[in-house]
């Protein structure tokens, strides 16, 4: 695939900094290349997130402070990838990060757990309605691994979708093609992978995206999620230790819209493609 997508807009809606980049990287970098216009919303700041460098630790003291810090990481990763539109949802600070399910952080009264839906709907249906993507990007039910941030992602971009396409809206926009990110099984036992749970049967996979051209720029953003990510040539860590693979392709499962056979990109379909 070649040429420029100008008239292409992909939306991205992802939980805290960093998210973007592991699991969406590649996605990212490849369509901003080819020109089609990325906007990412990142729901929280992550303030809960754990600080994995000895000599950032200070900034787990304050949640607050760990925020600022990772606003300027995600600022930095986003230039690596090609973002030039990333915006916090209701503003930067508006929901905190929830932490881990079932932690006492879960119960925060503006945690995004805690947000109300419809609330939160009407500020993503704002950036629907202003840069009226025709693909967006987010999480499954389950938020892929359970986190209740990605859970309520997943949640709110599915009320937006609907207010902003509904009655009442003066311009009214319809997303053609919902997806959520997918780590199918087969992949996941070939390549070692461990943090990404639950795995999906293979075939529940509908898409998947190559972005071997643009695994460099998917290193240098996690890289720069310095707080959060240990990169070491092609493979990664999180605050676990855990080393796991760098994937050059990513996969995702259409949640709306007509699949054919399996896609290649996340416009099939759209357009004449």
């Amino acid at each position: 695939m070649s040429g420029r997508r100008d008239s292409h807009r992909l939306l991205l809606v992802h939980a805290h900094p960093d998210d973007e980049s592991i699991g969406t990287g590649v996605t990212i970098a490849r369509y901003a290349a080819e020109g089609t216009q990325v906007t990412l919303v990142t729901c929280t700041r992550g303030e809960l997130g754990e600080v994995i460098p000895p000599e950032l630790a200070y900034l787990s003291e304050d949640g607050d402070r760990l925020a600022e810090y990772r606003i300027t990481e995600l600022a930095a990763a986003c230039a690596a990838l090609g973002i030039t539109d990333q915006r916090f949802l209701g503003g930067p600070g508006r929901w905190r990060d929830s932490g881990m399910m079932g932690l006492p952080d879960n119960d925060s009264p503006d945690c995004f757990w805690q947000a109300d839906v419809a609330t939160a709907a009407a500020e993503l249906a704002k950036v629907i309605l202003a840069v009226r993507p025709q693909v967006l990007v987010t999480y499954d039910e389950n938020g892929f691994y359970g986190h209740p941030d990605h859970i309520q992602a997943h949640r709110v971009s599915i009320a937006a979708m609907a207010l902003a396409s509904g009655p009442g809206q003066a311009q009214p926009w319809q997303v053609a093609k919902l997806y959520a990110t997918a780590m199918p099984r087969s992949v996941a036992e070939a390549e070692g992978v461990a943090y990404f749970v639950p795995f999906v049967p293979d075939e529940q996979v509908t898409t998947e995206i190559d972005g071997t051209a643009y695994l460099a720029a998917k290193t240098a953003a996690m890289r720069a999620h310095a707080t959060q990510i240990v990169v070491d040539g092609n493979r990664f860590a999180l605050s676990s230790g855990r080393w796991q693979p760098l994937l050059s392709t990513e996969f995702y499962i259409l949640l709306n819209g007509t699949p054919g056979s399996k896609e290649h990109d996340l416009f099939a379909g759209l357009d004449g493609r």
